[in-house]
């Protein structure tokens, strides 16, 4: 059965345009064809949302309405864009900034429907991140490259903390509303911060001392 939130509706809409369009402009990077970098956006926005529903035991929404592949597919057409106007469009601060808001959008999604399956705090936490980033980690096996998020950058770590702000405020209201605001303004508050400041979480072999 198709989610009706308005707001999940809206922020959906966001990430799959958002991370299509950073999926796109990997694969353009790596003089992918046409239809390798149409498949790579839209596994980038799909990925993470399909594994989600899976996760709940739903047909995922990709396959239930064509909307969602519109907006996939619109993501991938503003990448092509990019390409005439930007010489490294998967570096540019436009695509850094969609993939922040990607990040935002999916963390959200992926707690709200997991808060309406009725899963437990860490189920709603994991399966925020796992929207968040499953898509990403997706298109880098398709590109030939290690997940990213696995050794390198501060970024599945603001999808943790973002489906951790959901969880503790959805306990204080009914409301989808306020507790999907604070889950997307802290993911993607932290992840500027992380870009900004550079952070990155520390490798195991560093900490070893000799």
């Amino acid at each position: 059965m198709m989610i009706l939130n308005p707001v999940f509706e809206v922020v959906n809409a966001i990430g799959l345009v958002a991370f299509a369009l950073v999926g796109a402009s990997k694969a353009v990077r790596e003089e992918f064809d046409l239809f390798g970098v149409l498949i790579v956006g839209l596994l980038t926005a799909f990925g993470g949302g399909t594994t989600r529903d899976l996760l709940v035991d739903r047909m995922p929404l990709v396959l239930q309405t064509h909307w969602n592949v519109l907006f996939g597919v619109s993501g991938v057409v503003l990448a092509i864009g990019l390409l005439y106007a930007i010489d490294v469009p998967d570096e540019h601060h436009i695509t850094v900034g969609a993939d922040a808001a990607g990040l935002a959008a999916f963390a959200t999604t992926g707690a709200i429907v997991a808060s309406e399956a009725g899963v437990s705090a860490f189920g709603v936490v994991t399966i925020a991140t796992i929207n968040a980033v499953g898509g990403g980690v997706l298109a880098d096996i398709c590109l030939d490259r290690q997940p990213f998020i696995l050794f390198q950058d501060f970024y599945a770590s603001c999808a943790v903390l973002g489906g951790i702000s959901f969880w503790i405020v959805s306990g204080f209201t009914a409301s989808t509303t306020v507790p999907a605001a604070v889950c997307a303004g802290t993911t993607v508050f932290v992840r500027f911060v992380a870009i900004g400041r550079n952070w990155r979480l520390p490798a195991v072999s560093g900490l070893v001392v000799d």
